[in-house]
């Protein structure tokens, strides 16, 4: 399985960071099987940098029969459900993904939060922020949350991406 990591460097070599906010899955690192999402993020984080810098897209390999075995402590959503979005939210003010190795699932990007926002201050119901959640395309995204983990994934290549 290929993943993509988009960012403002070349990873050849992964690491769990420390992060000034809690994500989707917590504290971890992110990729996806989406090379356009991966190309938007690293376009992101140049936007966000302080100093100018350059945007990357990182490939790597992931042996996908890992995904099916018991050789993690998998956590896996095939939708953005009610437990998907109790998962977020939680993880987004606790990092409670620390259970797992890897969590696959949707990803609730940037121009998702206003609707998570409105369902954290109980705006929205459940029902009414899963429906607001499924008119957008919600890509996917493979979070690693251990270095057991990371081992696994191997460095293929990496390439500049052209921004604005």
């Amino acid at each position: 399985m290929q993943l993509y990591h988009g960012s403002i460097e070349v990873i050849e070599h992964p690491k769990i960071l420390d992060q000034q906010r809690l994500l989707d899955f917590g504290k971890g690192f992110y990729t996806t099987t989406n090379k356009e999402q991966a190309e938007r993020w690293a376009a992101i984080k140049q936007k966000r940098a302080i100093k100018t810098t350059k945007a990357f897209v990182t490939v790597f390999e992931l042996d996908e029969l890992l995904l099916k075995s018991d050789t993690f402590k998998l956590k896996i959503f095939k939708q953005a459900d009610e437990e998907w979005l109790d998962f977020v939210i939680h993880n987004r003010s606790v990092d409670s993904a620390a259970d797992y190795d890897l969590v696959v699932g949707p990803i609730a990007n940037d121009t998702l939060y206003q609707t998570l926002t409105l369902y954290e201050v109980g705006i929205l119901t459940k029902k009414e922020t899963i429906a607001r959640l499924k008119v957008h395309t919600l890509f996917d995204q493979v979070y690693f949350h251990s270095h057991k983990a990371l081992e696994h994934l191997k460095f293929r290549s990496a390439y500049p991406v052209k921004t604005k």
